[in-house]
């Protein structure tokens, strides 16, 4: 098991939303021991936290103020890839130097590989009720219809972009999104904590599915925790690096996580 971190030490939180902090069967979809707890630790030494989603910059903000946040984050990764920064009037400005490189790197990336996502595009339009997205933000991504068929489309495109290595996707779900390999949740932590002059092992991660996978790495975060509602894969991952799984659910686990690594 991962060591509990130092007492003095500076850390960032990282957590995923849906399905991690928020439950939406909830009576409340963020539980109010999430923010105690988040206090406490901030009164005993310093910590940055954030929200580390893919969910849109819009629909992070939407979601936090619908679940009745009473403190907000210091940061925040959305589309599992762009960063935001909250500024003294709480308004999130974007890191625009990383935020800038991630889209050139992505428009680079994509008008490179047209063809091959032209023919992927085909195939998922095909053979499945899926929705295919492009629109700023969201260059080439889509909705299937469930989750079984969702895994389907991944299996039925592999071996079609093998050969792009710089290739990658984003799954939570029945959301897919495609982008580069080197931008993602876990590049993105990292990206944070280098603001700081911070290293992964002042990092903490907690995430449940698909497109937490690289954050949930010690490579960005020394410290790693999942719910036990987590997908199989997921709990595999953070169990094979000594990370946490927890025994509750969701928020109530990102609870026991905190209190398991900052006392």
């Amino acid at each position: 098991m991962m060591s509990r971190a130092g007492n003095q030490s500076k850390v960032i939180l990282s957590f995923d939303f849906d399905g991690t902090l928020h439950d939406p069967s909830a009576e409340l979809s963020v539980p109010k021991a999430f923010f105690e707890t988040i206090q406490r630790i901030r009164d005993q030494r310093d910590v940055l936290w954030g929200v580390n989603t893919g969910r849109s910059i819009e629909y992070t903000v939407e979601g936090m103020e619908e679940s009745g946040f009473p403190i907000l984050p210091d940061w925040i990764v959305a589309r599992e890839r762009e960063i935001y920064l909250r500024d003294a009037n709480h308004e999130w400005c974007p890191h625009e130097s990383w935020n800038q490189r991630c889209e050139n790197e992505i428009d680079r990336l994509f008008k490179r590989i047209e063809s091959l996502l032209a023919r992927v595009r085909h195939e998922v339009l095909e053979h499945t009720g899926a929705q295919w997205i492009e629109m700023k933000g969201e260059p080439a991504s889509m909705i299937a219809q469930s989750e079984e068929e969702m895994e389907w489309i991944v299996k039925r495109f592999t071996p079609m972009v093998e050969g792009e290595p710089e290739l990658s996707w984003q799954r939570n779900t029945i959301y897919l999104r495609f982008g580069h390999r080197d931008f993602h949740k876990g590049s993105s932590l990292s990206e944070i904590a280098k603001m700081h002059e911070l290293g992964a092992e002042h990092c903490f991660a907690m995430g449940d599915s698909h497109n937490d996978f690289e954050m949930l790495d010690v490579q960005h975060a020394g410290m790693i925790a999942c719910p036990s509602n987590a997908l199989g894969l997921i709990r595999k991952h953070v169990e094979a690096q000594g990370g946490l799984v927890t025994q509750r659910v969701h928020g109530d686990g990102v609870v026991e996580a905190l209190e398991h690594y900052f006392g």
